[in-house]
């Protein structure tokens, strides 16, 4: 991918640059920037949207890793026809759920408001807004809420994570939290730009390769080895493969892919991304052997968010909702 150059990614850049594994710089160059910093998806310019994701997370995965949820909370409410946030606001996209904990949403006279424990807030005792989905009966809804109001509360945790370790991903209280409602009871996950935000993480994880992939070819551009030199022209080409998907994505985001079409090409792109990440790390750890991750900080430190950050994609999972999907499709748009 080449790098991008709008004039509103300096500032990114040099948040990611001047504090590797810190949240602060970007949290605060989010809060200095206009909401149309970058493109949102969708509307000719996704291309730009996924380098820049790409860019940003080839400086430091865990500026990447702020970023991208805030442009993804963006685009939501942009989808939604809703106004675009308040300059100064940062915000995350709450979606995950899991057992023995639930966030209820509650119709009032006067809105909605909340009440409950919502797990996986990456965050959210340092952001000022968020997108959070919430229990209506025996639906979801998302929510757009201000976690600086008294009912939001973040929970103790033991975030003991060695990748990503600034990214704390605690549960949040919310007791009687006004929100206000964003799209209807199961749009959240029935709209397009569900898939396209997935491919926008999946461009933060191709990005994660990038640093590690030039350490590897240093290394391979020295004479006399070329078993290592092999392996790493195997990995350039899963690499490059990765990112043609990952571009041929966004014309096709642009051109209004959605239904099963959007699902197949998500699932397809995060998963060559993904096998392509495995494969990355499988070579750090085979050629460049131990002393790298015991001895260069910000190699291992690379490493370590690369492994936690590609840890959200649920392989066998997608795979077989891929396959499911396929089945949905005219058979000339699967079979090439």
């Amino acid at each position: 991918m080449t790098t991008p150059t709008p004039t509103a990614l300096t500032a990114f850049e040099r948040a990611a640059a001047e504090s590797p594994g810190r949240v602060g710089p970007l949290l605060d160059a989010l809060s200095r920037s206009e909401p149309d910093a970058v493109p949102l998806p969708g509307a000719g310019r996704t291309e730009e949207r996924f380098r820049t994701l790409s860019h940003i997370a080839a400086i430091d995965l865990t500026a990447a890793r702020v970023l991208e949820p805030h442009l993804d909370a963006l685009a939501i409410l942009a989808e939604a026809g809703l106004p675009r946030p308040e300059a100064g606001t940062t915000w995350g996209v709450f979606a995950a759920e899991a057992p023995g904990t639930a966030l209820e949403a509650v119709p009032r006279d006067d809105g909605w408001t909340l009440a409950g424990v919502k797990p996986w807030c990456s965050l959210g005792g340092r952001l000022t807004h968020a997108l959070v989905t919430a229990r209506v009966g025996e639906d979801r809804r998302m929510f757009a809420v201000d976690l600086r109001q008294d009912a939001v509360t973040a929970e103790p945790n033991a975030w003991v994570a060695r990748g990503l370790a600034e990214v704390e991903s605690g549960p949040l209280r919310f007791e009687g939290a006004t929100a206000e409602p964003v799209g209807e009871a199961g749009w959240y996950l029935e709209r397009p730009g569900f898939r396209w935000g997935g491919i926008g993480v999946a461009a933060c994880w191709w990005g994660g390769c990038v640093r590690l992939f030039r350490a590897l070819a240093d290394r391979a551009a020295a004479p006399g080895n070329p078993l290592l030199a092999a392996r790493v022209g195997e990995l350039y080409r899963a690499l490059e493969s990765a990112r043609i998907q990952l571009d041929r994505a966004a014309g096709l985001i642009d051109a209004g892919v959605d239904g099963d079409d959007a699902a197949v090409l998500s699932h397809t792109v995060r998963g060559a991304v993904a096998n392509a990440v495995a494969q990355t790390l499988a070579a750090v750890r085979d050629l460049l052997g131990p002393a790298a991750l015991a001895f260069d900080e910000g190699h291992a430190r690379r490493v370590a968010d690369l492994e936690l950050y590609a840890a959200q994609y649920h392989r066998g999972r997608d795979d077989e909702s891929l396959a499911k999907r396929i089945g949905g499709l005219d058979a000339r748009s699967v079979w090439w």
